[in-house]
């Protein structure tokens, strides 16, 4: 074999293996050794095969090139085919498609300025749970409860009225334990996503429902403002009854049980019309509003602000003394008035406090020019507050998609669901 320039044998390629028969017998040479002897006695070919096999050869390494970039193209496409999940939205995707006003709560929660987050939330978080809010004409709870010939709606919450009849909150109480048949809904992950976070100070509820404690939400962090089904007593002599014995008769025995002392009717801890809230909301909602540093107000309807000079008139009005009068004298518009002080929150925290709305509609004093009408003067609200409507949970999917909390927030909502 001839040396080149630099005194290096080149390699031969596989044609010219090829070509002398590929016989490794008789002396044939390897690669990288000179061939300086006689050459090999090899078997004679004829002419025309071995013109067959130079073309074979030749169109085979002719070929070559074409085959590795077919192999590079396949390679390339399946490389293509694979898709690895992003941690957060691409830009110009769901962030910059997302509503003006979900971008601006997006970026408070970014900024890390919001670390004592106060939420307050009415019976619309639970709608898409299966459970039906209170006051919605033809669905609402209190137009169900018709069948049961009341003198009045409210009168399923009445003292006096299950003092009497106590069936009618039995069978409502049956069909809305908690833990039975409704799982918490997005909106109610959401909460306990803040919680996990460590962003949370406290979650007021005027549900019932417990769905945010199902969700996950620390006991610590909820104020209950209407009470919970966990606890039980009785109405007579408020001697505690044990929560789980109350729930087997409520729901297996559809009955009210009775108290081992006094044989007065047992109800779980719910705030009836004329109780009182609870002490813990007492004792807290004032320094909870003032720690705030933002205002999340969620599906309620009940935030009819009013002058503070009424409240007292509004406790009194919803008073199991006076409450059936309102009806019977045609003045049932009042019961606008009924929710407070719950309905007071988003009057009494710091005037630098952001406020967020995610609603059907625009209540109370969000957005209004000439502000509130408190104990305090009246200042412009519409600076701090941010509305948008329509339904809760399609409103906190796209606000956690914006935050790139989505996968996080779909896999807790998924570990609470029910059966």
């Amino acid at each position: 074999m001839a040396k080149n320039d630099s005194g290096v044998e080149p390699l031969e390629s596989p044609s010219a293996t090829a070509s002398n028969g590929g016989d490794s017998s008789g002396g044939e040479t390897g690669v990288g050794q000179s061939n300086t002897g006689p050459p090999p006695q090899s078997k004679v070919t004829p002419e025309s095969n071995r013109d067959e096999s130079d073309e074979a050869a030749k169109e085979s390494s002719a070929s070559t090139p074409d085959q590795e970039d077919e192999d590079v193209a396949a390679l390339t496409e399946g490389i293509g085919s694979v898709s690895i999940a992003p941690s957060k939205p691409p830009s110009g995707d769901k962030e910059e498609s997302a509503p003006e006003a979900i971008k601006s709560v997006a970026a408070l929660l970014s900024s890390k300025k919001c670390r004592n987050i106060v939420i307050l939330t009415g019976a619309g978080v639970s709608c898409s749970a299966g459970i039906p809010d209170f006051r919605t004409p033809g669905t609402g709870l209190y137009d169900n409860l018709q069948k049961y010939e009341l003198p009045y709606p409210e009168a399923v919450f009445s003292v006096d009225f299950y003092r009497r009849n106590p069936d009618p909150f039995v069978q409502l109480a049956s069909e809305l334990w908690p833990g039975l048949k409704h799982s918490p809904t997005i909106t109610h992950s959401f909460i306990a996503l803040l919680d996990k976070k460590g962003i949370l100070l406290r979650n007021y509820t005027q549900n019932i429902d417990m769905l945010d404690v199902l969700a996950g939400v620390s006991e610590e962090r909820m104020i209950e403002c209407h009470g919970h089904f966990r606890t039980a007593k009785c109405i007579e002599c408020s001697l505690s009854f044990d929560g789980e014995e109350c729930k087997r008769i409520f729901v297996k025995e559809k009955r009210a049980p009775t108290c081992r002392a006094c044989g007065g009717y047992v109800k779980p801890d719910i705030v009836f019309f004329g109780e009182a809230l609870p002490d813990l909301f007492h004792r807290t909602v004032n320094k909870d509003m003032k720690k705030a540093d933002l205002l999340i107000v969620m599906g309620t309807c009940e935030c009819h602000i009013f002058p503070a000079i009424l409240e007292p008139i509004a406790l009194v009005l919803s008073s199991r003394e006076l409450l059936p009068h309102c009806y019977f004298f045609g003045i049932a518009p009042l019961k606008a008035l009924m929710v407070g002080p719950v309905n007071m929150i988003p009057e009494i925290v710091r005037k630098d406090c952001p406020r967020v709305l995610f609603n059907r509609e625009i209540v109370g004093s969000f957005g209004q020019k000439n502000g509130p009408r408190t104990r305090r003067k009246s200042y412009d609200t519409s600076a701090r507050d941010t509305f948008h409507g329509g339904d809760c949970d399609e409103s906190i999917r796209i606000l956690c998609d914006v935050l790139g909390w989505g996968q996080e927030l779909d896999e807790l909502n998924a570990s609470t669901r029910l059966g």
